[in-house]
């Protein structure tokens, strides 16, 4: 059996020779290489071409994005991020390794804490993230070139890549959107290609779990033309033209009922907390004509279920297609149910969910 090459990039010491231990203790995967900063890194990814990198944040020379945004560009591989969560920059951080393609994030421990259990969650993320095509991101190579990557200023908003129409919005009162791996780079391409007058409330349900997913929502607010918070429990359903994203929060479903949003610790689906299908079938069962949803890139099979669910109840649904996607676990399920009314490719979601509110108000 051909092991997995996996490249370690950990300035930590004895958190680095720890990884080292456990990557080569199993059988079905070594270490080729073992970097302490970020430049070190992007020299083994381009000398070795590993499997796997583990990668972490906050490193010497090059940051950890620095490193992704390089290897995505011009070394696709795919990263699993290891990194302590113990701050709001680090986390922020986290996330712009994920926008910039990184597939998944680990929590790693405190060198105190190691533990057979944290190892073995390491073992199975790094297969996991084995397992996935990466696809090439050109941020990385914008930057090499000297050309800026245009990322908006925290608190401004970048000018609308889709003009919204001034017709009345008639049928359709909302959009739902649900993600997982390689979710946060697509949820932030939909974002900030939708005008800042986009007439309708976005509910957001992305699998990103307890603690890293305590700050994203603040991230892509700062990244977004729209508003960006998580919900809370109990709050009305925004109307029409009072356009803000609204994120389960990690750990709790979000579901609609009544008018209200509601948050519930209600059991796991796939797994997952919050699920893409507990919106989207709650949704099938209270707005389903008024309905816009989209199930993006994803491992697994969350929120196909609940899309033929919305798509039964008369919404719109869009699936992401396979050339854009990170991984196509879940919009091959949903398609192949019959649950998409649309596939497309990530690039023109945005335009059409800007087409679906002009077409409604005619």
């Amino acid at each position: 059996m051909e092991r997995l090459r996996v490249v370690v990039v950990e300035d930590s010491l004895t958190i680095r020779k720890y990884l080292v231990e456990l990557i080569d203790g199993a059988q079905d995967m070594q270490v080729v290489g073992e970097a302490a900063d970020g430049k070190t890194a992007i020299e083994l990814c381009r000398t070795l071409r590993p499997d796997v990198i583990t990668l972490d944040m906050m490193l010497p020379v090059m940051t950890g994005v620095a490193v992704t945004e390089y290897v995505m560009a011009f070394c696709p591989t795919p990263i699993l991020v290891v990194s302590a969560s113990t701050n709001r920059g680090e986390l922020f951080k986290t996330y712009d390794a994920l926008a910039a393609g990184a597939v998944d994030v680990l929590e790693k421990p405190h060198a105190d804490s190691l533990d057979d259990a944290w190892g073995q969650k390491l073992l199975s993320a790094v297969r996991m993230v084995s397992r996935i095509k990466v696809i090439t991101h050109i941020r990385g190579r914008l930057a090499q070139s000297g050309y800026a990557v245009p990322v908006p200023i925290r608190g401004e908003r970048s000018e609308p890549h889709v003009e919204a129409a001034a017709a009345p919005v008639l049928q359709r009162k909302l959009v739902a959107i649900g993600g997982s791996t390689g979710g946060p780079a697509a949820v932030v391409q939909i974002l900030r290609s939708l005008p800042s007058g986009f007439p309708l409330p976005i509910l957001l349900t992305i699998h990103i779990g307890e603690p890293f997913g305590t700050a994203f929502a603040e991230w892509l607010d700062g990244l977004s033309n729209l508003r960006v918070r998580y919900a809370q429990d109990g709050e009305p359903m925004p109307p029409v033209r009072q356009p803000i994203v609204l994120m389960a929060p990690p750990g709790r479903h979000l579901v609609l009922h009544d008018g209200r949003l509601r948050l519930t610790r209600d059991p796991e689906r796939f797994s997952c907390r919050p699920s893409v299908d507990v919106l989207f079938e709650s949704l099938a069962r209270q707005a389903g004509p008024s309905t816009i949803a989209c199930l993006l890139t994803g491992m697994g099979r969350d929120g196909a279920a609940g899309l033929l669910a919305l798509r039964h109840a008369g919404a719109l649904t869009i699936a992401q297609d396979e050339a854009s996607s990170v991984i196509f676990g879940m919009p091959r399920e949903a398609i192949e149910m019959g649950a998409a009314t649309r596939v497309l490719a990530l690039d023109r979601i945005a335009a059409a969910l800007v087409a679906a509110t002009q077409d409604a108000g005619q």
